[in-house]
C-alpha cells in the first residue's frame, strides 16, 4: 500500500470546508469531465444512498478510460461532522491504476480564524501485467492530481460564495 497527502488552507471556518469537500458536486466534478488527466474520458456518478454524506453513504463511478471499463463503488465508513471523514471501494473494483483505495480528510481551526485541511489518499497495487505497468507510471502522479483538484475545486468555490455572500451585504447596504 503506498499513502499520498496534501494539505490546504483556507479562508473559512472549519465546519464551511469540510461541508465543502465533502460535497462530491465540488470535489468529485474533475472525475465526472473529459481532460487530458482521465484521458479525454469522465465517469458517471449515481448515488447508491439517499443520504449524500454520512456514514454508510454509497456511490458507484462507471464509465470508460482508454476504452477500459471502469466501475467501482465506495462508502463513507468514518464521518464526524465537521471534522474526519474516510471513505474508500467496497467489493469488486474494475480500476486501471489501482485495485483499492481508501480517502481520508481531517479538517482543523487554525489561529487566524482559517482551516488546515488534510487529505490523503492511500491504494493498493492492481493485479496484472498491464495495469502494474499503469500503476508504476501513473498511480502517484495521478493521486496528486486528484488531491488537488479536489482541494483547489474546493477552495474555488468556497472564494465564489464568500464573494457572493459579500455582494448580497454590499447589495443592501447599498439599499439602506
Amino acid at each position: 500500500m503506498k499513502s499520498i497527502e496534501r494539505i490546504e488552507i483556507y479562508d473559512a471556518a472549519p465546519g464551511d470546508v469540510f461541508k465543502c469537500i465533502d460535497n462530491l458536486g465540488v470535489t468529485g466534478m474533475h472525475m465526472t469531465k473529459s481532460s487530458w488527466m482521465m484521458m479525454g474520458s469522465k465517469l458517471k456518478l449515481d448515488y447508491l444512498t439517499e443520504q449524500h454524506n454520512g456514514p454508510g453513504t454509497k456511490y458507484r463511478w462507471t464509465g470508460k478510460m482508454m476504452g477500459i471499463t471502469m466501475d467501482f463503488t465506495v462508502e463513507v465508513t468514518q464521518w464526524i461532522e465537521g471534522k474526519e471523514k474516510i471513505w474508500g471501494t467496497v467489493g469488486k473494483a474494475k480500476m486501471i491504476i489501482y485495485s483499492w483505495f481508501q480517502m481520508h480528510l481531517t479538517t482543523a481551526p487554525m489561529f487566524n480564524k482559517g482551516t488546515k485541511a488534510e487529505l490523503s489518499i492511500t491504494y493498493k497495487k492492481p493485479k496484472g501485467l498491464l495495469n502494474n505497468i499503469f500503476c508504476f507510471l501513473f498511480a502517484d502522479w495521478y493521486c496528486n492530481w486528484c488531491l488537488k483538484q479536489m482541494l483547489g475545486d474546493a477552495k474555488k468555490t468556497l472564494n465564489a460564495m464568500k464573494s457572493s455572500s459579500q455582494l448580497i451585504k454590499s447589495d443592501e447596504n447599498e439599499i439602506n
